[in-house]
Formats: C-alpha cells, structure tokens, sequence
C-alpha cells in the first residue's frame, strides 16, 4: 500500500492486534457468529511518521448504518459548548451572520451549541438514521460522505468548519482535505479534534485503534497533510475529552502568527520522539502487560464469584474485549444507555447488551469500557459505590 497522507511506499510494521471483526458492528441476534473479521494492523510510514492502518474496511460498510450518538454523554455535550464557544469568542463575537458546517456531525450536538450563538448551521453526516434524528432535532443535516464532489455541489463556504474525532476515520482523506479548504470562506478557521497519538501511547489506550480509525496523527504528522492541501495549523492544546485529544486551529492564510503553545506541543513532541517507529512498538510491547494485569484481574473477581458487567459499550471497548480474549464467560453483559443498541451482542465476543435502567439489579463488578468518561461515569454512579459496586477502569489516562 501507499501511505494514506504521503504516498510513500516504505511502510513498516508497528502494532498488530489480530484479527478483529469491526468493532461497530454490534450484532442482532440472527448475525452473531456471521460477523467478517480484519487484519487489525498498524504501520509507519518512514516517509512522513503517520501511523496508520494498512487495511480499509470501506467507509459504506462502517459509517452508513452506525448506531454511535453524541447526545448520550453529558461530559462530551459540555465540551462541545466549551468549543462552540471558544471559537466563537476569539474569532467570529463581532459578526452578525456566521456560517458553520460539521464533518460527521451525528446528531446535531456539537451544531445545537453553534445554534443557540446564531450560527446558520450544516451538517454532513453518512449514518441515515444519525442523519434523521439530527433533522428531526432541528439541525439541518445533509445525508452524505463529505468530500470535495459534496462541496462543489454545495456551492457555499462557512466561517468555521469543523470535524470532531472523524478526521482520522477518512478513506477519502485528500477529497475530504481539499473539501475543506474550498469551503472555508476567507478569514475562515477550521476546527479539527483528533485522538492524539503521542496521548494514546502515553496512557496505553491501544483500544483506540480500530478499524474506523485508519490514521493516528501527532501534530507533526497531521502538519504534513494539511500543507499538502494549502492549510496551515496556527493553534493547538491538549484536551481532557477522550483521554486525551488535540483541539487544533487551521487556516488558509499564511500570514496567521502561530502560537507559542502549538510551538511547545512541536518540541514535546520531538524531545519524546512521539513520532519514531521504536516508540510504536515499545507501545506494543507495554500493551501486552497491560493484557496479563486485566485478566489477572478478572480472574481473581471470577474466583471469588463475583458477577462483573462491562460498563458501556463503546467501539473501543471491542477492540479491548477482542484482544484480551475476554466473554461472556467472564462479563455477564454490556450496560448501555443508547436504546439503538438495545437486544443486540458485541461483535467479536457475542457479549449481550443490556439498557442500564432495566438492570434489576446491578453486579458485584463494573468493568469499565468508557474509560474515557471516567468523572462523569463515578460521579453519576455514586449510590452504586456506596452500595459496594465496584468500578474497574482498564486504562487510566493521565494528561500532560
């Protein structure tokens, strides 16, 4: 293959996970057992640093059905009000008509917050039924994979375009690229959120990779893409949100100052050599730790008959449960709050899944997948501490 950002073809092998199903397709009751599996394989590109998947699970498969909802959580609601408003704050307060279009919107929650500062909103989202809740919610929402084709039919540039945790899911990603910046309208920024690799190997979270994430971007290596399409980044920091994401700044104006914290993020990144094929497979080797210290752990609440259900069912979580080699055997269910998931198995492992306010009761153990909503997880569960229940995070992530 070539290298999805430079098109170098000297690639070499960083992480291997398996194979593993796609970790989004949670499976009705007729499917489980039919479910393809994937080779589930990082590499660097010794050309520009990007860590990437070398196989495609093609974006129809994966994102035109999927069942993931933004509103669910209300930590990740609150950041995208934080980020609306930043960016309306330092770049567009003086305006009375502004324009903001969203990459991946889902439903409509990062817009509603644009909306209520008196954004004309878009949204470009490929999930149909996603696509029809955000409508339905009062979010306008185009059905479509944004791409440079959907731009030019469009016709219309935007004040702000933003794509938040889709960026590193693109197949298309030169169209997606050169989308952006013929959309952007002149004084025009362009908010991109993305897992940070130099985090993701920092807190062990190898269950972030996964087959919709085909690309792992530190700021240098998202840097390269970016220039290759005529934008420049001007701004970054590192957010809480997911376990440790860049909020980063972009534009098509070359005379925009760059700011001192993107330049200390630049040289973190090269005093820790956050972008060398050693320190992706010395991450591999730590993964595997990682492995034996959960399953001991399990283990041990197995033995002493416990009852330990997984908390949340996230994408990542699949990644982790197909990896560790961990069922239903050992977690009795998944407990979700999206009702889209409601009767439906993991894919991989056929855990069933279970609507959290129809438990009759709640186990002795929570085994924690949505590790990434940590606080918002112990603050809404602490009638079930006090009663004893313990919760087990799997991965703890620290932040710089």
């Amino acid at each position: 293959m070539n290298c999805r950002v430079c098109d170098s073809t000297d690639l070499e092998p960083a992480i291997d996970l398996g194979l593993q199903p796609w970790a989004n397709h949670f499976l009705k009751p007729e499917e489980v057992g039919t479910e393809p599996v994937y080779p589930l394989r990082v590499v660097f590109c010794q050309g520009c640093h990007t860590a990437q998947l070398d196989y495609t699970v093609k974006k129809e498969v994966m994102f035109s059905d999927h069942t993931y909802l933004s509103g669910i959580t209300q930590s990740l609601s609150d950041h995208f009000k934080g980020i609306a408003h930043e960016v309306d704050q330092r770049f567009f307060r003086d305006r009375t008509f502004k324009r903001v279009l969203e990459i991946g919107s889902n439903d409509g929650t990062q817009l509603k917050h644009f909306q209520r500062l008196g954004y004309d909103v878009l949204g470009v989202e490929s999930s149909r039924p996603t696509a029809e809740l955000a409508n339905a919610a009062g979010v306008p929402t185009v059905h479509e994979f944004f791409n440079l084709d959907l731009v030019e039919r469009l016709g219309r540039e935007f004040d702000v375009i933003n794509a938040s945790g889709v960026f590193f899911h693109l197949e298309e990603l030169h169209s997606v690229a050169e989308g952006i910046r013929r959309g952007l309208a002149d004084g025009g920024v362009f908010v991109v959120q993305f897992l940070y690799m130099k985090q993701i190997v920092r807190n062990l979270a190898f269950d972030q990779i996964y087959h919709e994430h085909l690309l792992y971007y530190n700021l240098e290596t998202i840097e390269v893409l970016l220039r290759r399409h005529g934008l420049r980044l001007f701004d970054a920091y590192l957010s809480p949100i997911h376990g440790g994401s860049v909020i980063a700044f972009v534009t098509k104006d070359p005379t925009v100052p760059q700011t001192d914290r993107l330049g200390a993020m630049r040289a973190a990144e090269e005093r820790e050599q956050s972008n060398s094929l050693e320190t992706y497979r010395r991450f591999a080797g730590r993964v595997e730790g990682l492995k034996r210290e959960n399953l001991d752990y399990l283990a041990g609440k197995k033995a002493a008959g416990k009852r330990i259900f997984g908390f949340g069912a996230p994408v990542k979580g699949n990644t982790l449960i197909n990896y560790f080699g961990i069922g239903p055997e050992t977690l009795e269910c998944l407990v979700e709050r999206n009702e889209l998931r409601r009767g439906l198995y993991s894919p991989g492992k056929h855990i069933p899944l279970r609507i959290e306010s129809e438990l009759p009761e709640p186990p002795d153990v929570y085994y924690v997948l949505a590790w990434n909503f940590r606080d918002e997880i112990l603050r809404r569960n602490q009638a079930l501490i006090e009663r004893g229940v313990e919760f087990y995070f799997p991965i703890q992530p620290v932040m710089d």
